[in-house]
């Protein structure tokens, strides 16, 4: 049961620090690499931002590696709750709201429909400045209303 506790509460925990990585990070000392997913048009199949999926796997794997050295412990949950946030990111992002994989066009959820809304509302800045919505997963509930 604790370990499920790890791994869920760092999956919530990864909400926070993608919120937090996105608007003071990606929007700051790293728009350089954000910068070409504010494009309207991707000109390549990968983009610069594509980096951050690399960085935040990094210490996903770490903590595998050392969640299993001499035994299965607690800092192998957290590397899994960090890799089962960065699935539903790419499910979320990538596939579902910029459809960079055409596997779910349609859907009339009205959570997944907000998420859209919500994200829609953060790309209409192509610049770094009067960023809004950082989040991912939990978005304000004004964009749920259809």
């Amino acid at each position: 049961m604790i370990f499920f506790l790890i791994f869920f509460g760092t999956f919530l925990i990864m909400e926070c620090v993608t919120w937090l990585t996105h608007k003071y990070v990606m929007h700051g000392s790293m728009w350089y690499f954000h910068a070409d997913h504010h494009q309207p048009k991707y000109a390549n199949v990968f983009e610069r931002n594509d980096v951050f999926f690399v960085i935040f796997a990094i210490p996903s794997i770490a903590l595998f590696y050392f969640g299993v050295e001499g035994g299965l412990n607690y800092l192998f949950f957290i590397g899994l709750g960090i890799m089962f946030y960065g699935f539903c990111y790419f499910m979320i992002h990538d596939v579902l709201i910029h459809q960079r994989f055409k596997w779910f066009k349609h859907t009339n959820n009205k959570y997944l429909i907000g998420l859209r809304k919500a994200h829609k509302v953060h790309h209409k800045h192509l610049g770094k400045e009067h960023g809004e919505c950082f989040g991912m997963l939990f978005v304000p509930f004004k964009y749920y209303k259809i």
